[in-house]
């Protein structure tokens, strides 16, 4: 039996030490610059690893991250770790009850957007010289996959990108991120089955079928039975007040853990059992959006670079760098996504404008591409070249979105943001203390101007949008909006509260400044660029604190004019 010794131990400790620190503060300065952190921490692998320190210092290199195989497998089980709760982080993610209200559009987008990229991505693959296949006898399967890791999106890159835009909570937002959710849940299906269908000795129609109805059956539980069941639970944690966030934390992990060895146990992957149980349990009404928040901010603060950079340790970048593939999963993923969604969404109501940045949202492989490489490139279902290439076309796509996504955000005509704000529609002091009454309340200032009509529609109308997807956003601020056919101008609605009401909000502060906004149900244009310039303004700590000096709607309104009068925002 061997034993861990103290070299073991140290070499660990500096090792993790130097993968975390790296990856850690050089993701924050790639956050800076408005590019994915993902990217940073790769780069920090390859400096590490053989590419380039292992190259040029090899002696230091075998002495930091020595080749023998219990300290390969210290490392190698923390990043194990890492990626099944990165994997439970992301099912947090995804809202399954948002996704299955937007069904009708959401599922147009997602069904072509695996379909088509999957037909486009699957014919270069089955035409590529047998060089770059391990297996040419299995050269369907590795189609098969490749086109399953080119398909995938990344959800996690779309929704910060949108984030940074300030249109994550519009309706538009909604609508991105339901696609999205259906697409990785779809995505993840198909994997499972491709795994499956490769690691088996001897795949038969029997075997497949029984893989596939398990895959199947245990997925139906966990989004149907699994959802109501671990609602009830975190229910029941809440109205025993035990010590929160930590009992919620333990449970979603061992949820987690639970379903892992369920899905390992049927044959499919523990990943896949880790994703399902995150979309079980975040379909969950009383689970704070602290909590998610904090489980998130520990799984993307240590698990995550640690994994991403501890890729860049077992490859040699430069020695299995080929232009010709990274090229194929590049070029033909982008695009096959970007025609797939687009496709979609012609089959929708959507705005032309729209329509081109939902595409654009849907094309980042991301972390979750490179998850499936890993995968494949462990179970030696691909060469070390293809799996560079996968890294790096997610690594391109990533990078692309952000400026892309911009421009297709904020390429529509100029309007003045100030004409949909009034002087009296501003409440200085709401009476409400809690998130309910505190809307009604704007509402009815709402039905107070001219054109708009009673309360009761408008208060309902806005309370169904808050129940799909919170909008409580940081820093106190709520953004609550519908679009109604009654409502003829878009309009904003302000209201402060000075004691601060509960809204749920990701840094689990209280709401001080809510802004109701209220468009015609087909102006969807007003709502995006409203939202993205108050959610702007507002990350202005000056502005937050004028406001909230502020002694009356007159001096709040002085302030917003002066924050807003040369905020200009482009409309088709």
């Amino acid at each position: 039996m061997s034993y861990l010794s103290e070299r073991n131990i140290l070499i660990f400790l500096v090792q993790f030490f130097l993968l975390l620190g790296l990856a850690r503060g050089l993701g924050e300065l790639f956050r800076k610059i408005k590019q994915p952190s993902l990217t940073a921490e790769i780069l920090v692998g390859v400096v590490l690893g053989p590419t380039i320190f292992g190259r040029f210092m090899p002696e230091m290199f075998n002495v930091i991250f020595p080749q023998d195989a219990i300290q390969l497998n210290m490392l190698e089980t923390v990043s194990w770790l890492g990626l099944l709760f990165f994997l439970l982080v992301v099912g947090l993610e995804v809202d399954f009850s948002s996704a299955w209200r937007q069904r009708g559009d959401a599922l147009k987008i997602a069904i072509t957007d695996i379909v088509l990229p999957l037909a486009i991505s699957i014919l270069p693959w089955l035409l590529i010289p047998d060089s770059y296949l391990i297996n040419p006898g299995q050269r369907l399967v590795f189609a098969l996959f490749m086109a399953t890791a080119m398909t995938i999106s990344a959800m996690a890159i779309s929704a910060r990108a949108l984030q940074d835009l300030g249109v994550l909570k519009t309706d538009l937002g909604l609508l991105i991120m339901s696609a999205l959710s259906v697409n990785d849940m779809i995505g993840w299906l198909i994997f499972t089955m491709v795994i499956s269908l490769f690691v088996s000795s001897a795949p038969n129609i029997t075997h497949i079928l029984m893989v596939f109805a398990a895959t199947i059956g245990f997925a139906v539980f966990c989004l149907t039975l699994g959802r109501i069941w671990a609602g009830k639970i975190i229910n029941k944690i809440k109205e025993q007040q035990m010590p929160e966030p930590a009992t919620s934390l333990t449970f979603i992990c061992l949820v987690g853990l639970v379903c892992g060895a369920i899905t390992q146990k049927l044959g499919i992957q523990a990943l896949f059992g880790f994703f399902l149980a995150g979309i079980m349990v975040g379909g969950a009404k009383s689970l704070s959006e602290k909590t998610r928040q904090t489980i998130s901010q520990m799984v993307f603060a240590v698990f995550v670079p640690l994994y991403f950079a501890g890729i860049g340790l077992r490859l040699d970048f430069f020695q299995n760098f080929n232009l010709f593939l990274v090229v194929i999963v590049s070029v033909i993923g982008i695009l096959a996504r970007f025609a797939g969604a687009w496709l979609g969404v012609n089959f929708t109501t959507q705005s032309k404008s729209n329509r081109l940045s939902i595409a654009i949202a849907h094309t980042p492989g991301g972390p979750m591409q490179i998850v499936l490489g890993m995968l494949a490139w462990q179970y030696h279902l691909i060469s070390e070249p293809v799996f560079v290439a996968i890294i790096c076309g997610a690594v391109i796509s990533s990078i692309v979105l952000g400026p892309w996504l911009s421009h297709s955000i904020k390429n529509r005509k100029e309007i003045s943001i100030l004409e949909f704000f009034a002087r009296n529609a501003i409440l200085p002091d709401l009476k409400a203390g809690e998130r309910d009454v505190a809307i009604y309340e704007l509402c009815e200032m709402a039905a107070e101007q001219e054109s708009l009509p009673l309360v009761e529609p408008l208060y309902q109308a806005v309370i169904k949008r808050e129940e799909v997807l919170g909008t409580a956003l940081e820093h106190g601020v709520a953004v609550p909006h519908a679009r109604l056919d009654l409502v003829k101008k878009p309009m904003v609605v302000i209201g402060r509260s000075r004691g601060g009401i509960e809204w749920n909000s990701p840094d689990g502060k209280p709401t001080h400044f809510i802004f109701l906004i209220l468009t015609p149900q087909a102006d969807d244009e007003a709502q995006i660029q409203l939202l993205a310039s108050i959610a702007k303004m507002m990350l202005n700590v000056k502005n937050e604190q004028l406001i909230m000096a502020a002694k009356d709607q007159e001096e709040i309104w002085t302030v917003l004019q002066g924050a807003l009068s040369s905020r200009m925002v482009k409309k088709r």
